[in-house]
């Protein structure tokens, strides 16, 4: 668990490990400034204005450390609340590693990960939410995770929540006054209106909660399989959507014994491709498991491409295939090797699978109607009117959704209590459950544990 502080003064360095042109040292906490005032002789910067930069040399005990930038920011307006100092060095590792044990010499504590986050959700400069979305803003692989975290960071989310939460909350305040009036057999609150608003605040609640599904597809990537028979050209294609040689390529029918993953950024969206084996009953011991490992694999699928062989497969075959494949993925089913097409291919057929919008005809081989496929992958996810508009709060944290869920589980309570007409101590009960869920998205009910979890995943500098 991360242990919280809240009157010493903590550094850490806040640049990535190696060699560089700069290194960065943030120190924070209420002697910050003093501190590091004691390492800068040229100028008194506990005399300085905020948000100021300052050069000079940084010495101790008589020696020369290095010449630096030093960035001077006083609480409140700063990221932690706290008076902060960055110093801004050469990137030696061994430069920086000396500033450290400096400060540490100077009383200076090493910071933990995600403790200056953690600070500056302490100090109130932000909520809860928005300090996860720190987190995912610095992991952020793609544009859509970026879009999303920054939307989360700068409050989008926290608002919604606070602004439902602050509505039920004057209801369960009408609520407590009728029960220290019980005997005189008042309503404070009516029910009519708290019914309205109960519906009202499920339905933000289940668009929110509903937006997972799309927010951790984005955050996790979009898992795509490239599945069909040997030697239909998976490998191929696999290559060809990363534009280089992954996959080992061979006319030989089951090449892949195993899965080849790897990573591709499509329109801002992070796409996970995964080549398998080839599909075929086989006897052969390690090509059985590669197969075992191929349907494995689909299960787990966002989307499945299902590759064949124009000039080779069968509609039968092809039915025979798709069978197989769980009705509830969604599956593009991709006419490979039409460089290669005759007149007697099965290209063109009265296979009603085949009308379907998610039917491309390609050539892994030659790159034809490669970029076809990335926007159809694309199109079949529904996500650029979300990720444009920029208007929807899309969820992508599982604590925030599953506090989503136990408010609508509480939601539906205080309904079904409204329906029977229950006594306003179960009443306010049950609003209260609902509040306290809210409440734990945006950190105004949380403990030590969550937040230990939370921060202990931050980078150290952080």
């Amino acid at each position: 668990m991360l242990p919280i502080y809240k009157e010493d003064t903590i550094a850490a360095i806040a640049t990535p490990p190696g060699i560089g042109a700069l290194g960065i040292i943030r120190v924070s906490g209420p002697d910050a400034i003093e501190k590091v005032n004691l390492l800068f002789p040229k100028k008194d910067l506990t005399k300085v204005k905020t948000h100021t930069l300052h050069f000079g040399p940084l010495m101790y005990d008589g020696e020369l450390i290095d010449e630096v930038l030093v960035s001077v920011f006083k609480a409140p307006n700063s990221f932690t609340g706290e008076n902060s100092i960055e110093i801004s060095c050469h990137g030696s590792p061994f430069i920086l590693q000396k500033v450290m044990e400096v400060l540490a010499a100077i009383g200076v504590r090493p910071a933990g990960p995600g403790e200056y986050t953690l600070r500056a959700f302490m100090n109130g400069r932000m909520d809860l939410s928005q300090a996860e979305a720190v987190a995912d803003l610095i992991a952020a692989e793609s544009e859509s995770v970026h879009k999303t975290a920054i939307q989360q960071m700068r409050g989008g989310f926290s608002e919604q929540i606070k602004e439902l939460r602050s509505q039920l909350l004057n209801f369960a305040s009408l609520i407590e006054l009728e029960l220290d009036f019980g005997e005189e057999d008042v309503e404070f609150a009516d029910r009519n209106t708290l019914m309205q608003l109960l519906n009202n605040t499920y339905t933000q609640v289940k668009k929110l909660a509903d937006s997972f599904q799309l927010g951790n597809v984005i955050k996790s990537g979009v898992k795509v399989v490239i599945a069909g028979r040997p030697n239909a050209g998976k490998s191929t294609l696999l290559n060809a959507l990363l534009n280089e040689e992954r996959a080992i390529v061979s006319e030989i029918a089951g090449t892949t014994r195993d899965t080849i993953e790897d990573i591709l950024i499509i329109d801002g969206i992070k796409f996970r491709f995964i080549d398998t084996a080839g599909i075929r009953h086989s006897t052969e011991t390690i090509e059985m498991i590669g197969i075992g490992r191929t349907f494995e694999k689909i299960k787990d699928a966002d989307i499945v491409i299902y590759l064949y062989d124009v000039n080779s497969t069968t509609e039968e075959m092809l039915s025979l295939d798709i069978e197989a494949i769980p009705s509830n993925k969604k599956i593009i089913l991709a006419a490979n090797k039409i460089d290669q097409m005759s007149e007697e291919s099965s290209l063109i057929t009265n296979n009603q699978q085949l009308t379907t919008n998610n039917f491309l005809p390609l050539s892994a081989k030659t790159g034809q109607n490669i970029e076809a496929l990335k926007n159809l992958l694309i199109q079949s996810l529904d996500l650029n009117t979300n990720l444009q508009s920029g208007n929807d709060t899309i969820i992508t944290n599982v604590r925030h959704y599953n506090s989503l869920i136990n408010t609508l589980r509480a939601i539906e309570n205080i309904i079904s209590g409204l329906n029977i007409s229950i006594t306003g101590d179960l009443l306010a009960a049950d609003i209260h459950a609902a509040l306290n869920s809210m409440a734990e998205i945006t950190g105004e009910i949380t403990n030590d544990e969550i937040l230990g979890n939370i921060f202990g995943k931050f980078c150290i500098g952080k």
